[in-house]
């Protein structure tokens, strides 16, 4: 069961490590799952939670613990602050961000069972992915948390003893740890959320139509089109009814992730390019069977 997707092989000990951080992305996938398993969403129901928006935000923050609705926002930067706030405000009334995060739990581990399968979970193969998900992820420690709040609010949580949850959990681990210092390098070239999400529509990675990025993220065609008048005068955008960028906005692009691959370097500089390869190799296939089984669904597709 090849997985054609990843394009880049990690089969060289040449890569470096900041290559290698930048061709695990797509094992980010198998983390994603996580949102759309109807599990999970069944869990939540069941406990009173029905608004994705709100099962999302809370769940994916309870690590932090009670944390304010600001909070939130700073933390999900390129979320409009108009659905963050009121969302926030009545998550903790609904569940405790401990219930939030065991709901969120069991659904992915009920929702994972059924897409992998029993007796892939139970292969040779699949254990050894989880065991070196797992100490790829423990490399990492309270050393590694300052200016990572969603990371830093995973690594305290007890670690899952099921194979199958251990690797998810691992690659959440390794995924809010390149996504918070990503956050950070956004910021710091002075981007807001939603330019952050325009200039990344811009560069044409991603596959979803622009209508639904800005419904994922809250923002209105408005919004984003006020936005993007301010990248053109700036110089990022080109002139043009469609997001281009400029040159200037696509060094400035590139830049940021190629700090990001070079700041979450830290767990395969330690696992290693060899197990890191291993690693890859094993994920493949565990992603592929996702899509295959609908875990992953397919976003809807960008016109060209």
């Amino acid at each position: 069961m090849a997985d054609i997707s990843n394009s880049v092989e990690l089969n060289s000990a040449e890569l470096t490590a900041a290559q290698t951080a930048r061709a695990m992305l797509p094992f980010d996938r198998i983390h994603a799952s996580g949102y759309f398993l109807p599990e999970v969403a069944e869990r939540f129901a069941a406990i009173g939670v029905t608004d994705p928006h709100t099962r999302y935000l809370a769940s994916r923050v309870a690590p932090m613990g009670a944390v304010a609705s600001e909070v939130v926002v700073a933390t999900f930067y390129n979320f409009n602050p108009d659905m963050v706030v009121p969302r926030m405000a009545l998550a903790w009334s609904l569940a405790s961000p401990e219930e939030f995060w065991s709901t969120r739990l069991a659904g992915v581990g009920a929702g994972l069972r059924r897409a992998w399968g029993e007796e892939l979970i139970a292969s040779p193969e699949f254990l050894e992915a989880a065991d070196l998900a797992e100490e790829a992820a423990k490399t990492l420690d309270a050393f590694d948390a300052p200016g990572r709040p969603l990371f830093a609010g995973h690594l305290r949580l007890q670690w899952p003893q099921e194979p199958h949850l251990r690797l998810w959990f691992g690659l959440t681990l390794l995924r809010e740890h390149r996504g918070d210092g990503h956050v950070a390098l956004l910021a710091g070239y002075g981007l807001t959320g939603l330019e952050a999400s325009i200039t990344y529509y811009a560069t044409g990675a991603a596959p979803m139509p622009k209508e639904f990025v800005q419904a994922s993220r809250g923002w209105s065609a408005e919004q984003w089109e006020a936005s993007a008048d301010g990248l053109r005068e700036r110089g990022l955008l080109a002139d043009g009814p469609e997001e281009a960028l400029t040159g200037q906005g696509r060094a400035m692009r590139e830049r940021i992730e190629a700090l990001t691959d070079q700041i979450s370097e830290a767990p395969w500089r330690r696992l290693g390019a060899e197990r890191s390869a291993r690693l890859a190799l094993l994920l493949g296939p565990l992603r592929a069977k996702l899509f295959e089984s609908g875990a992953i669904p397919a976003a809807p597709r960008r016109s060209r």
